[in-house]
């Protein structure tokens, strides 16, 4: 995968047909959430019932301890591990850190610096870091204040999330620089389920960062 290249996962998938709709446009990442408060949760077997040829399978997982991740993500070919929760280095370590997207509330933090000693302390730990609104969990649907983010240096390639649709992602892609955005609520037409027409639209919103 080229890194330099932005990246863009599509997460919440339940469907095949919204699948293959997000492969067809250019997601490098599809993100199955096994969180059962979730309406977008779903079964090892559900996820990997779903074809994925050629881009990485991501499982995001909140409350589950290392040895349930690795067992779901054996059950659902998953390629990585996103870690939504409050894991710690280690547990980021029993996963495998080249399998881990360890997620980042910077709302939570308090300041960039907090953030900036947050993610120095996974140094190591992670693939990608995933930086999202709201306090635990993800999924909140609201968009991070995108300018504040402009000049972090995450040990880590860096995945924006929150809120992202058509409607915002060229500003926020203007404002910052991480290395690829995770759109899910935002091109939905209900909760798990894509519509094709926000997919489009925030795919050409993408298009000229990429």
């Amino acid at each position: 995968m080229d890194r330099k290249r932005l990246l863009v996962k599509v997460c919440g998938m339940t469907r095949q047909q919204d699948a293959d709709a997000s492969r067809g446009l250019g997601a490098d990442l599809l993100g199955f959430i096994f969180h059962a408060p979730s309406p977008r949760n779903v079964t090892p077997e559900q996820a990997a019932a779903i074809a994925t040829p050629g881009v990485l399978r991501v499982g995001v997982f909140v409350r589950q301890d290392p040895d349930e991740v690795k067992a779901v993500m054996d059950a659902a070919r998953l390629d990585l591990a996103q870690l939504a929760g409050n894991q710690d280095p280690e547990f980021c370590r029993a996963v495998g850190p080249e399998r881990v997207i360890r997620v980042f509330f910077p709302e939570r933090l308090g300041s960039i610096a907090n953030l900036e000693a947050e993610l120095a302390r996974f140094s190591g730990c992670m693939r990608f870091a995933l930086l999202d609104a709201g306090s635990s969990g993800g999924g909140t649907g609201r968009s991070l204040p995108f300018a504040s983010l402009a000049g972090i240096q995450p040990p880590a390639p860096w995945l924006l999330a929150g809120g992202l649709s058509a409607t915002n992602l060229a500003e926020a892609l203007g404002q910052c620089s991480p290395a690829g955005v995770d759109i899910n609520s935002g091109v939905e037409s209900a909760p798990g389920q894509k519509d094709r027409a926000k997919l489009e639209a925030a795919f050409a919103a993408i298009q000229p960062f990429r």
